[in-house]
């Protein structure tokens, strides 16, 4: 798990399945969703400020949504 993954890259990961990314409006605050219409998924998480890296327990959070999911296998 890396230790220095940023918003930008998550972003971009589950861009690669997907997801696009919604702020969920004005009064939203840090809060963001990833949502995939086809497989009707949705992601919703906070964003680390004031530095823009994951947190570790995100990551894994992230990593088994996306193992349930079947998006990635578990190594």
């Amino acid at each position: 798990m890396p230790k220095d993954f940023t918003v930008d890259e998550l972003t971009r990961l589950f861009a690669m399945f997907g997801f696009q990314i919604d702020n969920k409006g004005k009064t939203s605050g840090s809060r963001v969703m990833y949502s995939n219409e086809v497989k009707e998924l949705s992601y919703i998480l906070h964003k680390p400020h004031p530095s823009n890296i994951v947190k570790a327990f995100i990551m894994k959070d992230v990593k088994e949504f996306l193992v349930d999911n079947k998006f990635i296998t578990e190594d």
